[in-house]
């Protein structure tokens, strides 16, 4: 055999063994291979199932507003040029209507006050002497004593000193008032929210000295548009929520018969419990406006993913799954309303779909769940 045929051999050689391994990778490949069979039939998470279920849940409106005072009285000084003697109580008391918040020095009203009982006292015995005269002036009017004109005289004499006396005691009572007028008091019972009084400070007459939160009561102003006005009526239950986590419910009032010019808002007034807030806070809140069905689920069938939601729905495995084993479907959802520990579906799942009722962060579409019953 010359070198030409040799060469030509062994390239025939080579060619059979390349074409017989390939045909060899080409078999091996179209059979499955037993440990991937295993691995994909094999469940991923054991898991308990959910239904969606249909609620009433409240519909809401969220808005902001303050907290306010529902109503402030102003108390002032209503008789001038005394000097502040006492004050009684401060910013934060608690009072009862009539009682004393603060006295003025009262001397230079008492020693008015005994001037004028002195007044009275005059006028009183003049009226005495006048009714006097006038009852002998009219004795002896027959006897012509006395001419008509000198009878008259003793007549309206005691006129006058009848309406002298009923000026002076008119007078003494005014006094009084002033005296009483010295002690400034509480017009309402409530809570001082404010103190303008200084002890030994002169005031002028109605000059504010505190402010009062009438009955001690508070509400909030939410501020709502013109759209959310429409749907809000007294009696609704409102939820706020407080600078510590909590919340407290109040009811709305009224809303306001008109819409402000500048802002286009209008206020909706709410009461709420006064131990809870204090004026001056400014809250979020949800007006419960009417209810709606809802397609709900658990909060922990829920899973969040690149900024989307997901649930997981049971779907019947491949017959290579292990017997109770199901697939899952990964199914993108819209989440609307959430409740306590529940959250609304608004799109993405049927309302008979079967869920994966937690777990779901382990999970990817497709995987194997084996089902297990609920305790």
């Amino acid at each position: 055999m010359n070198i030409r045929q040799k060469y030509t051999l062994r390239t025939w050689l080579v060619g059979v063994t390349l074409t017989g391994l390939g045909i060899g990778l080409l078999v091996f490949a179209g059979k499955p291979a037993p440990a991937a069979v295993a691995v994909k039939s094999k469940a991923v998470l054991a898991a308990e199932t959910v239904a969606p279920t249909r609620q009433d849940w409240p519909v809401t409106i969220k808005v902001n507003g303050a907290v306010a005072a529902w109503q402030e009285a102003k108390i002032g000084a209503e008789i001038g040029s005394l000097r502040i003697k006492q004050i009684l109580v401060d910013v934060g008391s608690r009072v009862k209507r009539g009682q004393d918040l603060a006295v003025l020095a009262d001397e230079t009203v008492v020693a008015e006050l005994h001037k004028q009982q002195a007044s009275v006292d005059k006028s009183r015995a003049n009226l005495a002497k006048a009714r006097a005269d006038a009852a002998r002036a009219r004795e002896i009017q027959d006897s012509g004593a006395l001419s008509s004109q000198k009878i008259d005289e003793y007549v309206i004499a005691e006129q006058t000193a009848r309406a002298d006396l009923a000026l002076a005691e008119a007078e003494l009572e005014n006094q009084r008032i002033r005296l009483r007028q010295t002690h400034i008091v509480a017009s309402d019972d409530g809570v001082i929210s404010a103190r303008s009084a200084g002890l030994g400070d002169v005031m002028a007459a109605g000059t504010e000295l505190f402010r009062l939160v009438r009955q001690g009561r508070v509400e909030w102003r939410a501020e709502v548009n013109a759209q959310q006005l429409a749907q809000i009526r007294a009696g609704q239950a409102v939820a706020l929520s407080l600078p510590d986590g909590g919340s407290v419910t109040g009811t709305v009032r009224m809303a306001a018969p008109t819409v402000d010019d500048t802002t286009r808002n209008a206020l909706v007034y709410v009461d709420i419990p006064n131990a809870a807030v204090k004026p001056g806070m400014y809250l979020q809140g949800s007006i419960a406006v009417g209810a709606q069905a809802a397609l709900v689920v658990p909060q922990t069938a829920l899973v969040l993913r690149d900024g989307r939601d997901y649930l997981f729905e049971i779907a019947d495995s491949s017959g290579s799954a292990a017997p109770g084993a199901k697939s899952v479907i990964q199914r993108s959802v819209i989440t609307g309303r959430r409740v306590g520990d529940w959250v609304e579906i608004r799109e993405g799942i049927a309302g008979d779909a079967s869920l994966v009722a937690g777990g779901g962060a382990f999970l990817k579409d497709g995987d194997i769940v084996s089902i297990t019953p609920k305790i």
